[in-house]
């Protein structure tokens, strides 16, 4: 199994889903297509690690609600108890920067200013999913332990918060050296 296999079994860990909130929900840990998720959720039935239930629908096809199985339960299990590959790291403004002495200021005050905007945005929506945390786990997010189902996803989301947060401090740093 690939990487991606087993992230769409931990989606189903917390929640059963179809294909199409699977593609959702990974998007922030990994960039996947349906033409990648469909092929392997039907493996992954296959091998007995997940079960779907068709949901009919009058004005739509059917649709497959997956959920994960003892089986696939025991891979995950088995998974994060194995090492973890290095980070992938793409990020195409790092190589625009990396040679943006071919710009005039103006330019790359933009090409920052575009990119504060995708942070502050993400923080917005980082700040929605701690709101919707702390309504879920009906106690004080930072009080959440590894046995409370909100756990995995709340510090994940800190995580990401942290790192935009860095991200925005340097947008203003590089503005200011700009300047």
């Amino acid at each position: 199994m690939n990487t991606l296999s087993y992230g769409l079994l931990s989606l189903l860990t917390k929640h059963s889903r179809t294909g199409y909130e699977l593609m959702q929900h990974i998007q922030p840990f990994w960039q996947a297509k349906h033409s990648q998720i469909y092929p392997l959720l039907a493996l992954l039935e296959q091998k007995g690690y997940v079960a779907f239930v068709h949901v009919p629908q009058s004005d739509k096809p059917d649709k497959k609600v997956y959920s994960i199985t003892d089986l696939g339960k025991e891979a995950i299990r088995h998974w994060i108890k194995e090492p973890t590959d290095d980070p992938v790291f793409r990020d195409e403004l790092a190589l625009k920067v990396y040679c943006i002495s071919l710009v005039d200021k103006e330019h790359a005050l933009k090409l920052l200013a575009d990119r504060k905007v995708y942070y502050v945005k993400k923080k917005e929506r980082f700040n929605q999913l701690f709101d919707k945390f702390k309504e879920e786990s009906g106690k004080d997010l930072e009080d959440l332990e590894i046995t409370d189902l909100q756990f995995g996803p709340y510090v994940l989301v800190r995580k990401a918060m942290m790192k935009v947060d860095a991200d925005l401090a340097w947008c203003e740093w590089m503005k200011k050296k700009l300047s």
